[in-house]
């Protein structure tokens, strides 16, 4: 299997499945005071922080989650808590800003949101999928209670300005957040230069396991827990912490502290390659996303006169992987939403896949999609009536 879907998830990372295996003999709660217990509970603040050295936070900073659309939606639900802590009613703040872009775990949210009463505004962007700070500026009020943009698109890995936004958010009174979840462990973050207050992670798409994410949650910020009934993780998430996963979430970091340098260089090398080869052998094919500004490991390309998932079956049968947008989509037919707000096609949109390289791809890899894709594309549009009508 030639796996070019890391996007979605990654392998495990060996290390991180070593420590793992160790850490199932760590059974015991956390929050016991014997022995097992706290043998429990130093694991879990080691893995802390391991992850607020690598974001420039404080360990008290971090907080874990289930997953990051779990952290993503907990930073959402200070914009509907309860009267005494809600931002909205306390400072008299009424107003949710956002992208088109987003993944569905803000889009899904900021709708439910809006149903119950919260002022939404959805910020259009660019071609290449970058949001114009001016028509974030124009939007802002004092109205505005939060401010949530990721920091690079899953499916075009277009990067945003995140520390522009949140002074121009900061300059109105409201509060930012960024979903980080597809850039950390890709990309240097400091959260104190970017100067954010909320900023979600996920453990899965750095070689960690999947079930655990984190919030960052700056010093002093109003928080609201999502989920109640419990002092875990100083009462700001009720539920007895995944020992397990934190575990592999914090050895992951530290595996990304020794290898994201040396890997970002590579894969940026392994993605133009890749790219320059289909520009070579693939006629009428056009790149989504920033030329620069972007996650070098995702390339997404939209195939004239193709269908994504025809695609991605014929792959399939030849062992490669990739995707055709966002894995929270999957099972939909409809065109990518991310695509469709950059202005593309419904055609070209309908055409598009997603390749995203991780640690394990190799140049052998890449050479070796580069000579089973253009058949297969050759194959498809052969029988696309669509596709002759604009030969």
């Amino acid at each position: 299997m030639i796996y070019l879907d890391h996007n979605a998830t990654t392998p495990i990372h060996p290390e991180v499945k070593k420590v793992l295996t160790e850490a199932m003999d760590t059974f015991g709660n956390p929050s016991s005071m014997h022995s097992c217990g706290r043998v429990a509970r130093t694991q879990i603040e080691n893995a802390r922080r391991e992850i607020a050295d690598f974001l420039n936070a404080t360990p008290d900073e971090i907080l874990f989650t289930g997953s990051g659309s779990e952290a993503a939606n907990t930073v959402l639900s200070i914009l509907d808590c309860s009267p005494k802590q809600c931002i909205r009613k306390e400072g008299g703040r009424n107003q949710l800003i956002t992208t088109t872009i987003e993944h569905p775990c803000i889009l899904e949210t900021a709708k439910c949101l809006k149903e119950r009463g919260v002022d939404v505004i959805f910020l259009p962007v660019d071609q290449q999928g970058r949001v114009n700070l001016a028509n974030l500026e124009l939007a802002l009020s004092n109205q505005t209670a939060l401010v949530s943009v990721m920091m690079a698109n899953n499916e075009i890995g277009t990067v945003q300005d995140i520390k522009a936004m949140a002074k121009l958010a900061h300059a109105k009174g409201a509060l930012f957040h960024t979903d980080a979840v597809q850039s950390f462990g890709k990309m240097p973050i400091d959260v104190r230069d970017l100067d954010v207050d909320f900023l979600t992670i996920s453990a899965h798409k750095i070689y960690g396991p999947k079930g655990i994410g984190a919030v960052y949650v700056r010093k002093g910020t109003p928080f609201c827990p999502f989920i109640r009934g419990g002092h875990q993780e100083k009462g700001r998430r009720a539920g007895t912490e995944d020992t397990l996963g934190i575990i592999g979430f914090g050895k992951a970091v530290e595996m990304r502290k020794l290898e994201m340098h040396e890997e970002h260089d590579r894969l940026e090398k392994l993605a133009n390659m890749l790219r320059e080869g289909l520009i070579a052998k693939v006629p009428d094919i056009h790149f989504n996303g920033h030329p620069t500004e972007t996650i070098v490991s995702t390339v997404n390309v939209s195939f004239e006169g193709c269908e994504g998932e025809s695609i991605l079956l014929y792959l399939d049968l030849e062992g490669i992987a990739v995707s055709t947008g966002s894995a929270c989509a999957s099972g939909s037919l409809d065109p990518s939403h991310v695509l469709l707000a950059t202005g593309l096609p419904v055609e070209y949109a309908h055409g598009s896949v997603r390749f995203s390289l991780g640690r394990g791809t190799t140049e052998a890899e890449i050479r070796e999609v580069l000579e089973i894709v253009p058949p297969i594309i050759a194959r498809i549009r052969s029988m696309s009536t669509a596709y002759e009508k604009r030969s």
